[in-house]
């Protein structure tokens, strides 16, 4: 296989999958490395190619429908993955997650959480306690970017958030 065609393979295995996939998996899939995966993601993005890279793997940007909400939301660290489920519980994906700093401005981290497992993988890794959640250094208040297959869907987590008392005021 040349490497058009295992470019071309990188983007249907992605867009078949239901969840992200890392690189490893990729390079194990197609019987190249790692690093030959890396720099086919950085060619393909470059040729316009909506991937997106999360802690968990690759996506594509445009894979997911396009109804998507951002909530403004304040708990406790030990209240995250109650929150993270209540959204996946309701047919949500948790895009991305953000705060904005008085300093330093928006500060954003890719996520793509869809599914109970993905929740539990990202609790499990902060629980590692190599980093600490994005909403500490804001006392809490954060957003996160939701998608969803209709606007309906989108009331129902919120609505779920309100009754949780996780909808943070303002927005």
């Amino acid at each position: 296989m040349n490497s058009d065609e295992r470019r071309e393979k990188i983007i249907k295995l992605i867009t078949e999958s239901h969840d992200a996939l890392s690189g490893g998996a990729l390079a194990k899939k197609l019987g190249v490395s790692r690093q030959v995966i890396v720099q086919d993601i950085a060619i393909l993005k470059a040729a316009g190619s909506d991937i997106l890279s999360t802690n968990k793997g690759y996506v594509l940007g445009n894979a997911y429908p396009e109804y998507t909400r951002v909530f403004k939301v304040r708990h406790t660290n030990e209240q995250t993955e109650d929150e993270l489920t209540a959204i996946v519980d309701m047919g949500g994906t948790v895009e991305d997650v953000f705060v904005w700093h008085r300093l330093y401005g928006k500060i954003d981290v890719k996520l793509a959480i869809s599914s109970r497992r993905g929740v539990k993988q990202y609790v499990e890794g902060l629980q590692s306690g190599k980093s600490s959640e994005l909403m500490n250094i804001t006392s809490g208040y954060h957003y996160h970017t939701v998608r969803a297959d209709s606007e309906e869907t989108l009331d129902l987590i919120e609505k779920t958030l309100e009754e949780k008392g996780y909808i943070a005021p303002g927005i």
